[in-house]
């Protein structure tokens, strides 16, 4: 099986996607592969640009990468109270190419950030939206205050209370897809 994880942000310290790439290792018997959404950058999406330059291949490389997995591991950035604007293009670009983005894998969808809401507001809009794009979300998780709770040194979630939450996610998770 194979495991498609990213953190939904173009920082290039990123913290969700320190998340989802420790999330990541703790699935067992998974070929992993992390991207950066850096790698998928465009112009801000509108029809009329869409126009002038058509379908961008990055899109569809995009497209290519979650059509390729068989897993799912999404951890949303917050910014402002919703998605950032760097996950939202490329979702908004691909979706012009596939209205079921997400192609209805099992999704893991997380959110951390450094307050103690854990990026829930991002968490929350990505559920609402991604469901409507073939988000077929199986799981989700939040950990507050990244800062306090992930030792970045050790790559891994330092609470032991989120962790063994997060773990227990894992080992119940659902890799079916629905019909």
């Amino acid at each position: 099986m194979k495991l498609l994880a990213f953190g939904a942000s173009s920082s290039k310290h990123s913290i969700n996607k320190q998340l989802a790439t420790y999330a990541a290792s703790l699935f067992e018997n998974v070929e992993t592969e992390i991207i950066d959404l850096n790698d998928f950058e465009l112009p801000l999406f509108s029809v009329d640009r869409e126009k002038l330059i058509g379908q961008p291949p990055v899109a569809r490389t995009f497209l290519d990468k979650i059509e390729g997995a068989d897993i799912l591991v999404i951890s949303v950035a917050e910014h402002n109270a919703g998605l950032t604007s760097a996950f939202k293009n490329i979702y908004d670009w691909a979706s012009r190419q596939k209205k079921l983005v997400y192609d209805n894998k099992p999704l893991l969808l997380m959110s951390t950030s450094p307050g103690k809401h854990g990026g829930k507001n991002a968490l929350e809009a990505a559920k609402i939206s991604l469901a409507w794009y073939g988000g077929n979300i199986r799981a989700t998780f939040s950990l507050p205050g990244f800062e306090e709770n992930f030792d970045k040194t050790a790559g891994k979630i330092s609470n032991k209370e989120y962790d063994d939450a997060l773990k227990q996610i894992i080992a119940n998770f659902d890799y079916g897809q629905k019909a």
